[in-house]
């Protein structure tokens, strides 16, 4: 993805702590993107639950949370997330395996698997294809051998996009959060594509 096809874009990275002081932001972007799901009551999608996980996930022990803001022209558009996986990280915890060893896929020591958490866009900026000019600016320099993300399985665009951007399926994961859909689990290799 080529981000000068979006003028105005620039990206900021955040730590978990700055993450935190983001707060506002990374709610108000997520209202932005997240309108119709929760205007239908969704209780997973909700801002307060929503922003509890956001709380759960950039707590300072948790490990290394790398927050990626974009902005077009100053002002919010977008927002994705993620952390490496350790032995103690839980997202493995409720995988059904479509095919292979679970023990030894779900093998983790802070450098094998990366979980993008979060990929999201504004309302008002999607069609311009910033959600992969996120996914490419928080993946292409991490150090870790894969990735790792949940799809909802009827969430067409964004399944689609996924496998273009070179994803695949694993298995099926429902997340330990109240209210959780069951999802799928897609992995990506990042060795491949530095």
């Amino acid at each position: 993805m080529n981000t000068n096809d979006i003028p105005g874009l620039e990206f900021d990275h955040y730590t978990s702590a700055q993450a935190r002081a983001n707060r506002t932001t990374v709610e108000t972007i997520h209202r932005s993107a997240y309108a119709d799901a929760i205007s239908t009551g969704d209780p997973f999608n909700q801002p307060d639950a929503f922003m509890q996980r956001f709380d759960a996930y950039t707590d300072p022990h948790s490990g290394r949370f790398e927050l990626v803001v974009a902005r077009i022209d100053g002002r919010p558009a977008g927002q994705t997330w993620g952390w490496p996986l350790t032995a103690n990280s839980r997202w493995w915890s409720n995988l059904e395996l479509d095919s292979g060893d679970r023990a030894a896929f779900t093998a983790e020591n802070g450098l094998r698997t990366f979980a993008l958490s979060e990929i999201m866009v504004c309302n008002e900026f999607t069609g311009q294809g910033l959600a992969h000019a996120l996914h490419d600016e928080l993946l292409t320099s991490r150090p870790e051998e894969r990735a790792t993300l949940l799809v909802e399985p009827d969430n067409t665009p964004a399944y689609r996009a996924y496998l273009r951007w070179g994803w695949h399926r694993i298995g099926t994961l429902k997340p330990s959060w109240p209210n959780a859909p069951t999802l799928h689990a897609l992995t990506r290799d990042l060795e491949s594509h530095r």
